[in-house]
């Protein structure tokens, strides 16, 4: 899908989120619940990304999970900013979710930390 047709289907800020690598402020996103798959989707391509299991509340004020679905998300390194990170985008869409941390409290060790927006 071109961008230009995601501005069609997805709101002002999804699209500023999910197609231009932005960022909601903490604590100001909506809450998210699972489809009844149990799982999270992907807003702009309805791509599973995220099982309920393995959502936690990291206290950050982004959305965290501590795994994503097998083969559902992409890593990119991203220096920008002045810091390393891991950006996390759909591997269906290439849409940006958030970015993935070294310091989750679960036994993965991981903290994918999300944008609400970036579910459906």
């Amino acid at each position: 899908m071109q961008n230009d047709s995601y501005k069609e289907t997805l709101s002002e800020e999804e699209y500023r989120v999910l197609r231009e690598k932005g960022t909601e402020a903490p604590f100001s996103g909506r809450s998210i619940e699972p489809g009844s798959d149990g799982n999270f989707h992907c807003k702009a391509c309805g791509n599973a990304l995220f099982s309920k299991d393995a959502k936690f509340e990291s206290g950050t004020g982004w959305p965290s999970f501590d795994q994503a679905l097998p083969n559902a998300i992409v890593e990119i390194p991203d220096d920008s900013h002045g810091m390393h990170r891991v950006e996390i985008v759909c591997a269906k869409c290439s849409s940006h979710l958030g970015h993935v941390f070294p310091d989750g409290p679960t036994q993965t060790g991981l903290r994918y930390c999300t944008n609400s927006v970036c579910f459906e």
